[in-house]
């Protein structure tokens, strides 16, 4: 399968940035953007997983985030600063300081749209990418053919925080400079405590998957940005109540990052939205439910169409 690859170009006030994409499927087919979550690439689109999308007649664009793979990195001062204490004024709902905003990150959704000429597309987006995807799909609902939102939430105040185990994971990786070995051992250790339990990938995957995503980009300051972002923007309830495209929400039952209830308040907020839990599954997109989960998301693009 050919793979057009690119970057779009965003102003920003410290100069341009790059975001990284690869637009696979005939230019014809109605496009589909995939939008990921809080830190990571664009690789967690599997290219199989595009390629069953691309089979079914869709035009399928993936891209990395700012500050994440192979788009523009921006430094940001107090990105270290000490999380526990941001996090509790984020679950009292209250806003954080940050460089940038999820708004901002949806401004660049429609960069990578502008770049590539389409005016409308079905907007997917899993983990903090659902989050981005809400707001797309609020702020640009004349482009929006439909939304998807995979394992997220939409920040209202008190919903129930990620078990202790599984934040910890994200925001404790190893000290900077570790070697190569290392940062792969933790990608395990993290995938074995926040992945899907039914479904478990072996050692051996998790690590080439591991390999393959440290050789093209290891840039973990990109994780406390994002988490930045995620914590300035807060409760994404405004938007979800302005959402008109078909949407549907998709969740694992078995998600401890996070929590069902995430994706239960997201599917309450959105008038009409359609609410698919699937048991045994994580957070993470395990390679034996990606048909079931394609036909879910291709039931929802039908009924834009």
């Amino acid at each position: 399968m050919e793979i057009r690859t690119g970057a779009a170009t965003v102003g920003h006030p410290k100069g341009d940035l790059k975001l990284y994409y690869e637009d696979m499927g005939d230019v014809d087919d109605p496009p589909v953007l995939l939008i990921m979550g809080l830190g990571a690439q664009l690789l967690l689109w599997r290219i199989a997983f595009c390629e069953k999308l691309v089979g079914h007649g869709l035009r399928v664009i993936r891209y990395d985030h700012r500050d994440v793979g192979l788009s523009s990195k921006i430094e940001s001062p107090g990105s270290d600063r000490p999380m526990a204490p941001r996090l509790l004024r984020f679950w009292l709902g209250l806003r954080g300081e940050a460089t940038y905003t999820l708004e901002d990150l949806a401004d660049d959704a429609a960069a990578v749209l502008d770049h590539l000429g389409i005016e409308r597309a079905h907007i997917v987006g899993a983990s903090m990418g659902g989050m981005v995807a809400q707001i797309f799909a609020a702020r640009f609902a004349e482009r929006t053919k439909s939304l998807a939102v995979i394992f997220s939430s939409n920040n209202r105040r008190f919903l129930p925080p990620p078990a202790p185990r599984s934040l910890l994971s994200l925001i404790s990786g190893p000290p900077p400079g570790s070697p190569r070995e290392v940062v792969v051992d933790n990608v395990v250790r993290v995938t074995r405590i926040n992945g899907s339990p039914r479904y478990p990938k072996t050692e051996e995957q998790i690590r080439a998957d591991a390999a393959e995503s440290y050789d093209r980009s290891f840039y973990p300051a990109g994780v406390a940005r994002h988490f930045s972002a995620v914590l300035a923007s807060g409760s994404l309830l405004a938007y979800n109540r302005q959402t008109v495209a078909p949407t549907v929400v998709i969740h694992g039952r078995a998600d401890k990052l996070a929590r069902p209830v995430g994706g239960r308040a997201v599917a309450r907020a959105i008038n009409g939205a359609r609410l698919v839990l699937f048991d045994g599954m994580g957070h993470d997109l395990p390679q034996q439910l990606w048909d079931r989960l394609i036909s879910v998301l291709t039931s929802n693009f039908a009924e834009a169409s």
